[in-house]
């Protein structure tokens, strides 16, 4: 089983920047040939929506349209961590963050969040002035 721990979110005010961070199962994690590393959001009776994803390399990333531009999405494999950094926050981007991982066999594409098997528990982001 990969584990997926978040921390780093918090109550914030607009315009503000948050760094989000997702911890993996250490030694056993290479071993799943995960394909992507995404992050979610999720709002009270909303769908979860996709924010980010980033490939096993590191070379390619992926982006909302929501977040262009003020969100960055990035890894570390040796220490097993990914990273959401958060610019410019505005209230809409308050919800519950979830980072996933995308193991065989891969059935959909970067943004379906039925394609990731393994999921954290989510952290809270809040923008509020």
């Amino acid at each position: 089983q990969v584990q997926l721990v978040e921390s780093g979110g918090g109550l914030v005010q607009p315009g503000d920047s948050l760094r989000l961070s997702c911890a993996a199962s250490g030694r056993t994690f290479n071993r799943y040939n995960i394909r992507y590393m995404g992050w979610f959001r999720q709002t009270p009776g909303k769908e979860r929506e996709s924010v980010a994803a980033i490939n096993w390399s590191g070379q390619s990333t992926y982006y909302a349209d929501s977040v262009k531009g003020r969100f960055t999405i990035s890894r570390d494999n040796i220490k097993n961590m990914v990273y959401l950094q958060m610019n410019s926050l505005a209230p809409e981007d308050t919800a519950v963050y979830y980072c996933a991982a995308d193991a065989p066999p891969y059935r959909s594409t970067w943004g379906d969040p039925l394609g990731y098997d393994y999921w954290g528990q989510g952290t809270q982001v809040t923008v509020s002035s």
